[in-house]
Order: structure tokens, then sequence, then C-alpha cells
């Protein structure tokens, strides 16, 4: 009799160094193909897996996984440098063609400003480069509310692009608000559903 092997169940987990291939695979044709990131030419994988190291440090970086496979990840960024800023931060979710429509994003986002929230952040943005039905209606979906557009804030292929920016309150504001922590693995399992 032989034991069987037990399939990956999907699910949202903290990236790993190892990630680095499927993020970049993931994230390279929005560099090429669209003008939804802003990047003129994919990083390499090395260049990813630093970012992932980097970001890390301070905020989440998600990955999504069905049968085995990355299908999407999400993460946090510093909004803005200037030290008053310190309370927003920026996310973004990225999924493969096969992740699109099955509620992955989402559970993504709704993660992310779930440990975002524990850290103490304030408030979470996300711009989109215009138009992008797909990542709108997910913000929307999530509770941000649209802030407000940049217009021709960004040139690619041949053609000007706005960016809307959209936004969620996490934490109500506080007087007096400390500092937000960095992450942990602790808060990701704090943020597990039933946890």
């Amino acid at each position: 009799m032989t034991a069987e092997r037990a399939q990956p169940q999907p699910g949202i987990r903290v990236a790993r160094p190892s990630d680095a291939g499927a993020v970049q695979a993931i994230y390279a044709p929005y560099v090429a193909e669209t003008a939804i990131s802003f990047e003129l030419e994919p990083p390499g994988v090395e260049e990813v897996a630093h970012r992932m190291e980097i970001i890390g440090q301070r905020y989440p970086w998600l990955i999504y996984e069905l049968d085995g496979e990355v299908v999407g990840y999400a993460y946090a960024t510093v909004h803005r440098e200037r030290a008053a800023y310190g309370w927003s931060a920026d996310g973004a979710v990225y999924l493969s063609p096969q992740a699109h429509r099955r509620g992955i994003g989402r559970a993504l986002y709704q993660r992310l400003a779930a440990i975002l929230n524990l850290q103490g952040v304030h408030s979470l943005y996300g711009g989109i480069t215009l138009p992008n039905a797909g990542s709108v209606g997910l913000h929307e979906a999530c509770g941000f509310v649209h802030v407000g557009v940049y217009r021709e804030v960004g040139y690619k292929f041949g053609a000007w692009h706005d960016v809307g920016w959209w936004g969620i309150k996490l934490n109500p504001p506080a007087k007096d608000p400390k500092p937000p922590t960095s992450f942990s693995p602790a808060l990701f399992e704090l943020t597990a559903p039933g946890g």
C-alpha cells in the first residue's frame, strides 16, 4: 500500500526568496506588453529577489498558490519617503492570466490590508494606469474609494497615460500615532482565517 501524495492546498502565504522566478514570470508581461507598470524593461530574477528582500523587511509580500503553482502576489511599499507619510503605504497585486476573475486578487488585497492594519498603517493606496476596469473593480470591491487622477503622468509605448489613485483607511486617525511596526510572519498568522 502506497501513501497518497498530499495535494497542495490553494491559498496565501508569505513570499520566500525561492519565489522570485515565479514572481518575475508573472510581472514581466505587465512591463513588456502593457502600460499597467511604468517600468520600461522587465527586471531580472535577481532584481526581483532583491526587491522582495528589501520590501519584506518593512511590509508584507504575499504569494497565492494554486495547485502548487504561484499564480499571484501582493505587496506594500512606501507611499512617499518623507517622514510624515510614514503611516501610509501603497499596495499592488499582480496575477497570472489563469488567476483573473477567481477572487484571488481580492483575497490577496484583503489579507495585505489586514496585516498592514495590525502594523499600524493608517491609509493604503493603489495607483492604476487608466483605463483598467479590472483593477478599478478589484480596488472598489475591496473598499477603496477614488481619490484623484494624475493626468498624463507617464509616457510609455508612444502615449501619455493617466494614473488614478484609490485609497482605503485601515485605522482611525490617532492624535499621536505610534510609528507602524515592521512586518513579521507573526502578523501573517494573526490574520489567518479563523485566527
